[in-house]
């Protein structure tokens, strides 16, 4: 993403110029629209048209509106986002108050007003506008016949391609036809990771599979690039690591991100991060319940004991549409911030955002004990009585 132009006033409203330049900015833009604000794009209009003798006809043409957010529908896997709303501007082909739905497109400029920018908004433009957060990470999780090949980014998981090829069981005193369907497979998935994986950018990939599937592959795929001569994978082999999964579906891609080999090579990716705080917390949760909360109502309570040593939520909650609740979210952000607390913001399209995500959302790891909310209503409720 990159910043064109900032214009903050002191009470934090005000607009921002971006232009997208990669596919995961569109994710940021969603995160960063709310219905409401106001945006201003490029975009086609078909406009109808009447000739001198009476004929109507109509044409599609290029212009600039500024729309009233109303509706933001974003389709993960495509990275298209489309944003319907009221016009708000004078405008030649456009009435004052009519419906237009703007499709906002990489390398295209966009400005972005809001009645108040918070602390978490304006973080994830930094984020955003930072080149170090890049898709680095690169993922092939895999079983017998099926694969699926991914891009870990900041701030999601992203399937790039999903193989699957029927392998026959093993005949006793017949392994040719077993043999041959798993050759087949294995060079599917050599293809995607070719045609998926910029090595340019990627660290490490990751080959996670049950049983011995991921160093048949391994020594297969590089067998065939000495065979062929393959620089790319050959100058990259040093990039690949292996490690154990418990299936070859996208979910088993967090038991691989867990595993210490991988959170080691990957110690400064945020990815990594996220998954090592979520499985701190279980821990906590497992060993010592009075210092992992989770739910909006107990976090705040451990907040105002000021005992948040790291706060756990997801960015699905700074998308609610209630300006209040929202408000609510951001406080308990800034809060923990100034009581030298940590925060991650974990994306709802990761592996780690979606465990999050069924833990209401918000969870805390805290720095000593505080006693459980509900053993406090107890008492209270009882002294009432």
């Amino acid at each position: 993403m990159k910043l064109v132009r900032k214009d903050l006033e002191k009470d934090n409203a005000g607009q921002v110029t971006l232009i997208p330049e990669e596919p995961e900015d569109m994710w940021h833009t969603y995160n960063l629209l709310q219905v409401g604000d106001s945006l201003r794009a490029s975009t086609i209009r078909k406009v109808q048209t009447e000739s001198s003798t009476g004929s109507v006809g109509s044409n599609r043409i290029r212009t600039t509106l500024t729309l009233c957010v109303e509706t933001i529908d974003f389709d993960s896997q495509a990275c298209q986002l489309r944003v319907k709303g009221t016009n708000i501007q004078e405008n030649e082909y456009v009435k004052m108050g009519a419906y237009h739905t703007i499709e906002l497109e990489p390398n295209r400029q966009f400005t972005l007003a809001k009645k108040q920018w918070d602390s978490v908004v304006l973080e994830r433009i930094e984020q955003a506008c930072d080149p170090a957060w890049s898709a680095d990470v690169a993922a092939v999780v895999m079983q017998e016949g099926l694969a699926h090949v991914c891009l870990v980014t900041p701030s999601m998981t992203l399937t790039r391609a999903k193989v699957e090829v029927n392998i026959p069981r093993k005949r006793k005193g017949n392994c040719s036809q077993h043999d041959r369907a798993l050759e087949r497979f294995y060079e599917q998935v050599m293809q995607a990771i070719q045609r998926h994986i910029n090595f340019e950018v990627v660290k490490c990939v990751l080959v996670a599979s049950p049983g011995f599937v991921r160093e048949q592959f391994c020594d297969y795929m590089f067998q065939q690039a000495v065979k062929t001569d393959n620089k790319l994978l050959l100058e990259n082999r040093s990039k690949f690591l292996q490690v154990h999964s418990s299936s070859g579906h996208k979910y088993a891609l967090k038991e691989a991100l867990c595993d210490p080999t991988v959170t080691s090579r990957l110690s400064d990716t945020k990815a990594a991060g996220e998954v090592k705080a979520l499985d701190d917390f279980y821990k906590m949760l497992q060993h010592e319940p009075d210092r992992a909360f989770y739910g909006l109502k107990h976090v705040e309570k451990a907040n105002e004991a000021m005992a948040i040593d790291t706060l756990l939520i997801s960015d699905e909650l700074f998308r609610h549409q209630d300006v209040a609740t929202r408000a609510r979210y951001v406080k308990l952000v800034d809060s923990v911030r100034e009581n030298m607390g940590t925060v991650r913001i974990f994306s709802s399209l990761h592996v780690s955002g979606e465990q999050l995500g069924q833990l209401t959302g918000v969870a805390a790891i805290l720095r000593f004990p505080v006693a459980e909310l509900s053993d406090q209503e107890d008492e209270s409720s009882s002294e009432e009585d």
